[in-house]
């Protein structure tokens, strides 16, 4: 039996890597990194004319109809690039509007999303990773009221799905009345975080309940762990790289052994991980059973294995690691921001562990 990548997925993930190369060089990413009122409009375009934001949108609707596994390879290119682009939302909201939309919900807005008319965003941290700093969500009569944080994408969006402290999913127009956003300060630069607030809010519900928003989970868990994935990747190749070039004592550093052992000792913990993140995205189409918990061993482990890399690779480099010119730090930081986004490494396993009824419920 073939585990391997179908000869047209490796060419699609080499083609958006050539595509990045052009759009999201890493002189523009400092740029949009250095400018908050950037909104990356020329890569984004970019991208939509490749047909990434169609990438899970059935093709009845103008999108490739394609599956999680090709979104999360598509997540692996952008994490290499440190693309700044609201991918996580492009995927997850046409998957609830799939999963949980009325057929006029559908026709509405999945043209549109998969044109890249529009920009979606997707607010579940608090029902996911768990509330903090008095957020949360409430929904009553039709109207959504409160605070959601760590929205990727979300200052722009003009589509927002939206979890409520219940687990019920809303969906809510971008130019609602009510709605406010602000951006959120945080350590990555590449991928800004929105901080939105809801004041009576219009909103349409979206049917399904916790069994949806536990998929937008998991395809989330999925695409942030590919995304790490690739981050991880271009640390290797760059800590490898100066080791060839950096001389000390007249000799080039990667032929001390310690130096030597440190490299081999990422790519080590790496590579078991690359199958881990392409059989979590199988496994959401293929698998529902095991989806859920190979979603949180691959976000949960490549959140651990991503920071002895990014740690790792800056050591390589010594001071030339910290510094902007080289820009290793775009890599360090989005991994770190990964890490944390809908649920840490520790909240993640414990999901998994009462997923496989070794615990009871968390809070």
């Amino acid at each position: 039996m073939d585990f391997s990548l179908t000869d047209d997925q490796r060419m699609m993930q080499e083609s958006l890597s050539r595509t990045l190369a052009e759009a999201s060089s890493l002189d523009r990413v400092r740029a949009f990194a250095g400018d908050p009122a950037d909104r990356g409009a020329d890569i984004w375009a970019a991208l939509t004319d490749f047909g990434l934001p169609g990438i899970v949108i059935p093709e009845e609707f103008g999108g490739l109809g394609l599956t999680l596994l090709d979104a999360a390879l598509m997540a692996e290119a952008l994490g290499r690039a440190v693309a700044p682009v609201p991918f996580l939302g492009a995927v997850l909201a046409p998957l609830a509007l799939r999963l949980a939309g009325s057929s006029e919900q559908q026709a509405t807005w999945l043209p549109k999303l998969a044109s890249g008319e529009v920009t979606a965003a997707v607010a579940i941290s608090e029902a996911v990773a768990g509330a903090r700093d008095g957020a949360g969500v409430t929904a009553a009569a039709g109207k959504l009221t409160g605070k959601a944080l760590f929205v990727p994408g979300g200052l722009g969006a003009d589509l927002l799905i939206v979890a409520d402290i219940g687990g019920g999913l809303h969906l809510v127009d971008g130019r609602a009345s009510g709605l406010t956003r602000e951006i959120m300060t945080g350590i990555d630069l590449t991928r800004r975080m929105a901080e939105l607030t809801f004041d009576k809010v219009a909103a349409e519900p979206l049917s399904g309940g916790q069994g949806v928003l536990a998929r937008l989970r998991d395809a989330g868990w999925v695409l942030l762990a590919a995304d790490t994935l690739g981050a991880c990747d271009v640390m290797i190749e760059k800590a490898v790289a100066y080791a060839k070039e950096r001389k000390q004592f007249g000799r080039v550093i990667g032929s001390f052994q310690a130096v030597k052992h440190l490299c081999a000792e990422m790519a080590a913990e790496l590579e078991p991980c690359r199958s881990l993140v392409w059989y979590a995205g199988y496994a959401f189409d293929a698998a529902p059973d095991e989806a859920s918990l190979v979603a949180a061993h691959a976000k949960a482990h490549l959140s651990e294995v991503s920071r002895f890399i990014a740690r790792t690779s800056t050591e390589v480099h010594g001071g030339m690691g910290i510094t902007d010119l080289l820009g290793l730090h775009f890599w360090f930081k989005r991994v770190g921001l990964s890490r944390q986004l809908l649920g840490g490494p520790e909240r993640v396993r414990a999901l998994a562990a009462q997923m496989q009824g070794l615990t009871g419920a968390l809070a």
